[in-house]
């Protein structure tokens, strides 16, 4: 079945209470009707690999932060029992939670053919675990771009394939993002097999890719496993994203669970002041 007909015949089925648009409903109310909680990714506020991470999320005043399972410097530290109890007791301190785990270094270090990262993604797994973590972020970036590389998208699926059952068995999901559209996401996802492989959607990305990331959203539904909320050198709000669309579309999924704020820190400003503002306008957009 064509998943757009497949996907949006489900989703809009489900839109409405009473007979309104999920939208309408939002409206009425002024308050996103489903739980959201704001977060923001460590290395978008200086802290890749940090435990400070936690308590500059404090300072902005949110919820948790996205936290990066490592670098190749400290051969992937959070997977180091000291490393994740310094990060538990940060996260208690601050009472900032930990979100996600993310790992970035796929960028420059290739899941699709980098030997080492088989052994990053599939202990990432288990760190997930024992952080009392959701959703593990792939990133396939920069050397790790699976746009146009077929070679690249078969090698992925069978390294996804093998580390699939141990996530599902552990409850994580992982969360691909990449260069890539709704329909491509799902060629990959649907290969391997797998309801524990889903999208991490970047509203910036998709958008300076040329996507309609309003419909990719609707249409992609439950696959996706988590958002950033991004702009490329402009506050949210202020560049080239509709939030109130991005607001809309999740509604109309009936999406819950974290979005994490990365980038949108204007040319010649600070990065905490643009977080707290950024902060700010997502809190009054979805009316938490």
């Amino acid at each position: 079945m064509n998943h757009l007909i497949g996907r949006r015949s489900v989703l809009y089925g489900l839109s409405g209470m009473a007979g309104l648009p999920m939208r309408q409903i939002w409206s009425n109310v002024l308050k996103y009707p489903y739980k959201i909680k704001i977060g923001a990714c460590d290395w978008s506020i200086g802290q890749h690999s940090e435990v400070k991470s936690l308590a500059v999320g404090q300072e902005i005043g949110l919820d948790g932060v996205q936290v990066s399972l490592g670098k190749v410097e400290n051969n992937m530290h959070l997977r180091r029992v000291e490393i994740q109890k310094a990060y538990k007791q940060a996260a208690k301190r601050y009472g900032v939670k930990i979100a996600s785990l993310a790992i970035g270094e796929l960028n420059k270090y290739p899941y699709k053919s980098d030997q080492q990262t088989i052994k990053w993604v599939e202990d990432s797994i288990q760190v997930a675990k024992d952080m009392k973590c959701k959703v593990i972020l792939l990133a396939f970036f920069g050397k790790g771009d699976l746009k146009n590389d077929d070679i690249g998208q078969r090698e992925v699926i069978q390294r996804l394939k093998n580390v699939m059952p141990e996530a599902e068995k552990l409850g994580i999901t992982l969360g691909i993002e990449s260069w890539l559209s709704a329909s491509e996401h799902m060629k990959i996802i649907d290969a391997v097999g797998s309801s524990n492989l889903k999208v991490y959607y970047d509203v910036a990305n998709s958008e300076k890719m040329g996507y309609d990331i309003y419909e990719e959203i609707r249409w992609l539904g439950a696959q996706i496993c988590e958002i950033h909320m991004k702009e490329n050198g402009a506050l949210l709000g202020q560049g080239r994203v509709d939030f109130v669309k991005v607001a809309e579309a999740m509604a109309d999924i009936r999406y819950s669970g974290w979005v994490q704020i990365e980038g949108a820190v204007p040319k010649g400003t600070e990065m905490l002041p643009s977080y707290r503002q950024n902060n700010a306008f997502l809190r009054k957009t979805f009316g938490l």
